[in-house]
């Protein structure tokens, strides 16, 4: 029986940065000698996945090319993450059983609204991204996703200015709704936020593990 790998689920609505966001923290990752795989789900198209595959495979060399995968889900974006996860998990499968070495499968959702989650049987952890241009009322309008997710992701917020958004008003109704769960303001142009972004992830969903190629070193010393 392979090993469970540990997975994130990202998700939030169209053009909020899901993807633009992978491509900023895995270099950081990838740079700790951490192993990635990254699953984009897409209605109709594999277009993301293409883009991330060509700047962090094959420009940057984090990742073999074939640790990219596109799913082009053909239906409602939920029910590949939620409902009825059953092509990724088929997918992570195939990854677990060909790839154990991997320290960290990312899930990409198809683009969606507020109502996003993620099935617990699919996701360990689960970030919902929101954007500043969407305006400061993002955060109080709840929804499954901003309210249930463990860690609310703010992206653009360079936009607040532009778009009349006010960032401490975002603060405070994400202190509200959320709790006590964590949440972060970042700018993926600029990485303002990202390292935030991978200490969660190191604390919270690799449990602060060393990379497991840094471990079988130190198996074979």
């Amino acid at each position: 029986m392979n090993k469970r790998i540990p997975r994130i689920g990202i998700g939030g609505p169209v053009g909020c940065g899901k993807s633009m966001l992978i491509e900023r923290i895995v270099p950081i990752l990838a740079k700790m000698n951490y192993s990635i795989s990254i699953i984009s789900n897409d209605v109709i198209s594999q277009e993301d996945a293409d883009r991330m595959r060509q700047n962090l495979a094959t420009n940057q060399g984090l990742l073999p090319e074939n640790l990219v995968i596109g799913l082009a889900t053909g239906g409602c974006p939920h029910t590949a993450i939620r409902e009825d996860p059953s092509i990724n998990l088929s997918v992570i499968e195939q990854i677990e059983k060909e790839h154990s070495d991997l320290d960290l499968i990312i899930i990409e959702s198809g683009g969606d609204n507020i109502t996003t989650t993620f099935s617990p049987i699919l996701a360990d952890y689960f970030m919902y991204i929101i954007d500043v241009a969407g305006g400061d009322k993002y955060p109080r309008k709840g929804g499954l996703g901003i309210v249930n997710c463990d860690l609310l992701v703010i992206n653009k917020i360079d936009l607040a200015e532009l778009v009349g958004a006010d960032l401490e008003i975002m603060k405070h109704d994400a202190e509200k709704i959320r709790k006590e769960k964590p949440f972060e303001f970042i700018n993926c142009k600029t990485d303002q936020g990202i390292k935030k972004v991978v200490e969660h992830i190191i604390r919270d969903v690799l449990l602060d593990s060393s990379p497991k190629s840094t471990q079988s070193k130190k198996v074979e010393n």
